[in-house]
């Protein structure tokens, strides 16, 4: 099962960082069948077609067990759960299914994380076309006569302070990607990252420190523009800049 993540991962390290595939197949311990299977195309995801018996059981709970997996990945090494804890816990909360299923899934989605990053550092300056900050803001407009609160998306260039500003009726996931391809499209290019909030259209969970789980479709947005999302602690938004 190739994940979104690690197609963004393949795509901005060829992309971006120019590595070669054998240098991303060691970085992120994957075949180079799956790396120049991602890199043959501009796909940023891929239909898995199971050589194996499906496993109708887990697919209700795999959000939740990737959940799971993603806490207990962001634990120190002595705190983290075993498999099997983890799966008398998936028990707890309604899951029917069996063990060596979880232990599979667990299994593979243990290597296409690869090993756990640092934690990532913003800094508060930025080289030129290094970073972007994404938000929102409600404002009140009168449109034909009638006063309303429309939603305006901002997105802004963390060296130049250049912003692109565009107002929407409501805050949906295809108002976020219509204001990212307008930016990129009036500033003439993506920045290598990208700087949020923890909006709800973004990030599905939100864990330790600067770990989250992202919402598949957004980071299919990020691998097409080839940035990395970047996301503010809570109650940190100084760390925008």
């Amino acid at each position: 099962m190739l994940i979104v993540e690690t197609i963004l991962k393949i795509r901005r390290l060829a992309h971006v960082q120019g590595k070669t595939i054998k240098a991303i197949c060691r970085e992120l311990g994957i075949s180079w069948k799956v790396v120049r299977k991602v890199l043959r195309t501009d796909e940023t995801e891929f239909k898995y077609e199971r050589s194996r018996q499906p496993q109708p059981k887990l697919g209700p709970w795999r959000n939740q067990l990737d959940g799971i997996l993603l806490s207990n990945e962001a634990k120190a090494s002595r705190e983290r759960l075993t498999l099997i804890r983890i799966y008398e816990d998936l028990r707890d909360l309604g899951y029917e299914g069996g063990y060596d299923t979880v232990r599979r899934y667990a299994r593979t989605w243990s290597k296409e994380r690869g090993a756990v990053t640092a934690q990532a550092y913003v800094p508060l300056y930025y080289a030129p076309g290094e970073a972007y900050q994404f938000d929102w803001s409600h404002e009140i407009v009168v449109l034909n006569g009638v006063t309303t609160t429309v939603k305006v998306a901002h997105v802004r260039l963390c060296n130049s302070r250049m912003m692109y500003v565009r107002a929407y009726p409501r805050e949906t996931q295809e108002m976020v990607f219509d204001a990212h391809d307008r930016a990129f499209a009036f500033f003439g290019g993506a920045c290598t990252r990208g700087i949020y909030d923890n909006m709800k259209t973004a990030v599905d969970a939100v864990f330790v420190g600067k770990e989250r789980q992202y919402n598949r479709r957004f980071l299919q947005m990020c691998s097409h523009f080839l940035v990395e999302p970047v996301a503010c602690t809570p109650a940190s938004g100084w760390e925008k800049g």
